[in-house]
């Protein structure tokens, strides 16, 4: 058996401009950076179908998670899914299904997160602990305004 988690956060900008902020290096690691001092993200990406996302992310170099993403389906603007082996601070690792899922509502973008196959309900529950800080980092980085005064949007 295993266990899925979800997650879904309304964003004030389009489905292509969320999806694209997403997918760049700074949408990226905004996503896994946590306002914690001396927090490390390093983040690679190949953003096509068989690509490989690498993020490194953790409080010091000592102690470093590693997720490896596999694009399987890209579909701007709409959808990503990917499948994902995570390694643990001790060396384990498991694999999952990450899917995100980008509608349109009214001039905004509801952004939908599936997160699929963890082996046990603690993990699960680990992760999802984290999820309101990175879409919440992501949200920031779509409609901040930046500094020439445009927001993303």
């Amino acid at each position: 058996m295993t266990y899925e988690l979800q997650f879904e956060r309304l964003i004030d900008a389009r489905p292509e401009v969320v999806f694209d902020a997403f997918t760049e290096p700074g949408g990226q690691a905004a996503f896994y950076r946590q306002n914690e001092p001396g927090w490390i993200v390093r983040s690679q990406c190949d953003l096509r179908v068989g690509g490989v996302w690498t993020i490194e992310f953790g409080p010091s170099l000592d102690q470093i998670y590693r997720h490896r993403h596999v694009f399987q389906v890209i579909d701007r603007p709409r959808r990503l899914l990917m499948t994902t082996t995570e390694t643990r601070l001790d060396g384990s690792s498991f694999d999952t299904e990450m899917e995100f899922v980008f509608s349109e509502q009214e001039g905004k973008t509801l952004l939908r997160m599936f997160h699929r196959g963890f082996p046990t309900t603690e993990l699960r529950d680990e992760h999802r602990i984290g999820l309101p800080e990175a879409f919440a980092q992501l949200d920031q980085l779509v409609t901040t305004p930046r500094e020439n005064g445009d927001s993303a949007r």
